[in-house]
């Protein structure tokens, strides 16, 4: 029974060209499979990781998941802004620990302008209560400042001291710049791994002097939205309460973690198709292995008679079978894995820049091990029938093959 594996590789290595085909078509899907896991899973760690210590997130009444999407993300556009008036009430309410005004709208070539204070810089948090660092120069202090998030500087190749030019709208293309009103960098941060590394960061000031308002000492019109840190946990749900119940404005406050339960539940159906589908793909490399296996039984014959008079037994013929079915399925689920690693880290930086979704690269996690396992015990199980039947055929044949 010990040389079995020596002679399943062997006899694999004799029909290598149909061998490898099946191999390829079990990598492909388990690749498939690995990568959309991945994918689900950096899609939900991004987007956890992105704000942390945030009580509420206030803006115009437009849906819960809208608001956090835009204010948070940097995904859509606000249907209205927020009156400075309003900002500066709860700004100044004494349960109030800090706030930070958001002012959205514009871009630089493909990245968001974002519109905001210095206190950004102090009180923004993501990735559990993780603060923002500079990777060089110092936060925003003049209107003419702007600071870059990682992922902008990487792309652009900009360093402290280049000028740029914001772009109205949000668009990669933009037939209306704000060349009257040029920036220059000042500062850098450190990578995230979240919207802030897609993002432009300069005033309020500038925002205004850009759309030909007087940039100093300015009252901003409105902004996108803000964000409320309070001095107690125990008065978020109050304040959330008074500011949806406001008859001076239709604003609306959400609380960040119930915004992005409610937004999964909303892409929740889109992501386990997702999954499904890569499932049925694997589960169809599998079933191509097994009809290799089933078609290659008659050709076989001659050589299961062969073990048969060197003194296999019956119960080895089938063994026989079930160690080359977990070799095709093991060589296919490490060649996927390779590919997958591979597609990627190819495909990480584009995704990164384009989506904000930041995959992991990592070793495998349990889930993504579970579902490997899950895979190699399939190809088992569907090796059976294969087995049973060479099983069959030996006992029928004995030690002369019937044509």
């Amino acid at each position: 029974m010990s040389a079995l594996p020596g002679l399943a590789a062997r006899s694999l290595w004799n029909r290598r060209e149909t061998a490898a085909l099946t191999v390829f078509a079990i990598a492909v899907s388990v690749a498939l499979l690995l990568g959309v896991q991945k994918l689900r899973t950096g899609a939900r760690e991004s987007f956890a990781a992105t704000i942390s210590g945030t009580d509420l997130v206030v803006g115009a009444r437009s849906g819960s998941v809208n608001l956090l999407l835009y204010s948070v993300f940097r995904i859509g556009e606000p249907t209205a802004n927020v009156s400075w008036d309003t900002y500066q009430k709860v700004a100044h309410h004494p349960d109030v620990a800090w706030t930070i005004p958001l002012s959205l709208g514009d871009s630089h070539r493909g990245f968001r302008v974002l519109g905001t204070s210095p206190g950004y810089f102090r009180h923004y948090r993501y990735a559990s209560a993780r603060a923002l660092a500079f990777a060089a120069g110092r936060p925003l202090i003049g209107d003419g400042d702007a600071v870059l998030g990682a992922a902008v500087a990487r792309a652009l190749r900009y360093r402290v001291g280049t000028q740029l030019v914001v772009a109205h709208g949000i668009g990669r293309t933009s037939f209306m710049e704000h060349a009257g009103h040029p920036l220059h960098v000042v500062g850098i941060l450190e990578s995230t791994g979240t919207a802030v590394d897609r993002t432009v960061h300069v005033t309020l000031g500038a925002i205004e002097a850009m759309h030909g308002r007087p940039a100093q000492g300015v009252v901003p019109t409105g902004i996108s939205a803000f964000l409320v840190g309070m001095k107690s946990r125990d008065t978020v749900l109050v304040m959330q309460r008074a500011l949806n119940d406001y008859r001076g404005e239709a604003v609306q406050a959400v609380i960040p973690g119930v915004a992005l339960t409610e937004l999964w539940s909303v892409v929740g159906v889109a992501d386990r198709t997702l999954f499904v589908v890569a499932v049925l793909v694997a589960l169809a490399g599998l079933l191509g292995m097994l009809a290799m296996l089933l078609a290659g039984l008659n050709e076989r014959r001659r050589e299961l008679a062969i073990l048969r008079s060197i003194g296999a037994s019956l119960r080895q013929v089938a063994a026989l079978l079930l160690i080359e079915a977990v070799l095709l399925t093991g060589a296919g689920v490490a060649c996927g894995i390779a590919f997958a690693y591979g597609l990627l880290a190819v495909a990480r930086p584009w995704i990164a820049a384009r989506y904000g979704i930041f995959l992991p690269l990592g070793g495998l996690d349990a889930p993504d091990a579970a579902l490997l396992a899950a895979v190699v015990a399939s190809g088992l199980l569907l090796s059976v029938y294969p087995a049973w039947r060479a099983y069959r055929l030996s006992l029928a044949d004995g030690l002369t093959v019937r044509l």
